[in-house]
């Protein structure tokens, strides 16, 4: 059983942290995880500005960050922006849920090894992402909407 732990450090997150945990659990059977643990750390945009320029130098939020750990029983830790995954869902014409549990499954993805450094390697990514989220009724966010 792998332990999820989630941290909310912004008050738009508070009372979501089940929600994170909940739609997280339902990603866990349908990637191969051996580590034992990770975590979620639920954050403002102002608080991802700050992250996201002291280990990227990029001076702005962004929605979803990842960490990986160097510990084979910790997987590493996710960091997620509250207001650019709200604006990108409604921008986007997601439903708020759908767009947390795409990041979400984006950034294991990425703590398993995953990446989208070139058109090859982020077409298999995107495609692995397109039929996990398939297998939870999730169309593919991928799909420009009108």
């Amino acid at each position: 059983m792998i332990t999820i732990d989630v941290v909310t450090k912004s008050k738009k997150w508070q009372g979501k942290e089940k929600l994170v945990e909940r739609l997280t659990k339902k990603l866990i059977p349908l990637v191969k995880i051996k580590a034992q643990e990770f975590s979620i750390s639920l954050v403002s945009d102002a608080q991802m500005k700050k992250i996201n320029f002291q280990f990227r130098g990029k001076n702005k939020p962004t929605n979803v960050l990842s960490f990986p750990a160097f510990d084979p029983l910790f997987l590493g830790d996710i960091v997620i922006a509250y207001e650019t995954l709200e604006r990108e869902a409604e921008e986007q014409k997601k439903k708020f849920n759908d767009h947390l549990i795409h990041l979400i499954l984006h950034s294991i993805l990425h703590l398993l090894g995953h990446d989208h450094e070139d058109e090859k390697m982020a077409q298999k990514m995107e495609k692995l992402e397109i039929k996990i989220l398939r297998q939870l009724g999730i169309e593919n966010p991928y799909n420009e909407k009108a």
